[in-house]
Order: C-alpha cells, then sequence, then structure tokens
C-alpha cells in the first residue's frame, strides 16, 4: 500500500495543542535537545546538538509529510513548543512513534497526552495498523508512558546512541489497531 495523502492538519487534546512542525521550530528544538538530560534520551540526536543539523532537519518535514514518511508535530502548551510528537520510518502501514520534551515539561503527563492524540491519528488518520516504540534502559518513565498506552513489550536490543555515543540497552515495544483493513 502507498502512503496516505493527508493534508497537513493540528490536533488538539485537553491541554496541549499539536501542529505540524515548520522550519521556524528548529531555534525551539535546538534549546530543547541542548539539555543533556533530553539529549541523551534521544538516540539518534548527537550532543552537543548542531545548529545546523537541526535547521536540516526541520527544513526537511515538508517534504517528509507530503511523501508520507514522517509525521512530525510541535507541541505547544499555551503557545509555547515544549516538545514534539512523531510518526516517522512509515511504510508497509507501519510507523516508529516517538517523543520528547523540554525538561520543565516533564512528569507532568503531557508524553502521554501528545502520544495518545497521535496514536488515533495514525489509526484513523494514515490508516496505520501496527506502531513501534523504544526508549533507553535507564528511561523507565517512558517506558510507563509506553505501558499505559497499550504498547506491549516486544524485545531489548542494543542500539547505537549518537547522544551518548556508545551502545545502549533499547527496551522496544509494538502496537497494533484491532481494526480490520480498511
Amino acid at each position: 500500500m502507498t502512503a496516505v495523502d493527508i493534508a497537513p492538519r493540528s490536533l488538539q487534546t485537553e491541554r496541549l495543542f499539536l501542529r505540524p512542525t515548520c522550519s521556524s521550530d528548529a531555534g525551539r528544538a535546538f534549546d530543547i535537545q541542548s539539555d543533556w538530560e533530553v539529549a541523551r534520551m534521544l538516540r539518534t540526536s548527537s550532543f552537543p546538538p548542531s545548529r545546523e543539523e537541526v535547521g536540516a532537519w526541520f527544513a526537511d518535514h515538508v517534504r517528509q509529510w507530503k511523501s508520507g514518511e514522517a509525521y512530525r508535530f510541535a507541541v505547544e502548551l499555551e503557545g509555547q513548543m515544549i516538545g514534539m510528537a512523531y510518526l516517522d520510518a512509515i511504510a508497509d502501514r507501519e510507523a516508529n512513534l516517538g517523543y520528547w520534551f523540554d525538561r520543565a515539561h516533564w512528569r507532568q503527563g503531557y508524553a502521554f497526552e501528545a502520544a495518545q492524540a497521535l496514536i488515533l491519528f495514525a489509526f484513523n488518520d494514515a490508516l496505520l495498523l501496527k506502531l513501534r516504540a523504544g526508549h533507553a534502559y535507564d528511561n523507565p518513565a517512558s517506558g510507563r508512558v509506553l505501558a499505559k498506552l497499550g504498547f506491549n513489550p516486544l524485545d531489548v536490543v542494543q542500539r547505537d546512541s549518537l547522544s551518548r555515543g556508545e551502545t545502549i540497552k533499547q527496551h522496544r515495544y509494538v502496537l497494533e489497531t484491532d481494526v480490520e483493513l480498511r
């Protein structure tokens, strides 16, 4: 099946506004990823971050959305970007779900709330059948979020962490829709 053609649109939760990312979000993302406690949990981000790399990554988000390879949302609280939630590596009606937040907004339920909205978007709008997610071995809080969302443990694998510059254990999870093929 080819990618579903989805016009960029925003999602609203009880407390959060999720909107498609844009190039101007790169500066705020750079600031958030400049915090080691955030960056060390981002396996594919460098630390310290490169302003140019972050800018180039954000500049490609519109193309990725149009091609159906990734749907990335800036998560806003009261008009300020506090993090991101996204579906990427989309292929064969499956995708990776990810999220990260400014440390000042941890432990307030925002990851769960944003990811829950993204799951509905994935299954209802993008017509995906399976989502994968993972977290570093030393980030059990993310594992609790995934379990609360209904993800099932899949396995533990060794993965390279660009931010840490070493191999880490990653706990991986899967969530499948119970909806029949559409």
